[in-house]
């Protein structure tokens, strides 16, 4: 859904008239620059690794937020104690137990009323396992994004459009903007202003 409605564009310094194609493409762009596939919000699912002695993971996608009023962000989760990795094998008193008994590598549910998640940073504090350790991999489905698209993604949106308009290879007469085109001069037109709205709301990782 693109972040600026007709109705929208004398309020952000564009043209009445201005193509819906130009509105459409800079959305696109602002989604590519964020890494994610839209601002508002959507389900995301990831597997994590946790660093060796921490209980804590962060969560690519923010703000973390629920589809519904008085509802979790964290749809569900599960967590696994798997073979330490090289370097990360812990003095932990039921290790050699829980290696005897299979435990690594078994998916378990975790309760996601016993997580706490911090939902502007993203950060999630886990809980032990059955046998006291510390999970080392989690899978957690969750939702994040922006429940009503603020004024920062839509001046973004505005100011893609203008840097677009005054690029002389794009400003040429077409009734259609092709996205890739756009793509193309992404680092001219997504400039240091629009960066800085658009900054809190990149993903954490690649993908």
């Amino acid at each position: 859904m693109a972040y600026l409605a007709p109705s929208d564009y004398p309020n952000f310094g564009l043209p009445a008239g201005t193509s819906a194609d130009w509105i459409t493409a800079a959305t696109a762009l602002i989604n590519s620059y964020c890494r994610r596939p839209d601002l508002n919000i959507v389900q995301y699912t990831e597997r994590l690794r946790v660093t060796a002695g921490a209980q804590t993971v962060l969560l690519s996608y923010l703000p973390l937020a629920p589809l519904a009023p008085a509802t979790s962000p964290l749809v569900t989760m599960e967590g696994r104690y798997t073979r330490p990795r090289r370097g990360e094998i812990l003095s932990e008193p039921m290790l050699e137990i829980a290696l005897a008994f299979a435990l690594p590598g078994q998916w378990t549910a975790i309760d996601i009323t016993t997580v706490d998640y911090d939902p502007c940073t993203g950060e999630l504090t886990l809980p032990y396992n059955i046998l006291g350790l510390p999970y080392n991999e989690v899978m957690v489905t969750y939702t994040a994004g922006l429940a009503t698209i603020g004024n920062d993604v839509m001046s973004a949106c505005a100011q893609i459009v203008r840097n677009a308009q005054s690029t002389p290879a794009l400003n040429a007469s077409k009734t259609k903007i092709d996205t890739m085109q756009m793509q193309y001069f992404s680092s001219s037109l997504i400039d240091e202003t629009v960066q800085a709205w658009l900054n809190p709301y990149v993903a954490g990782r690649l993908g």
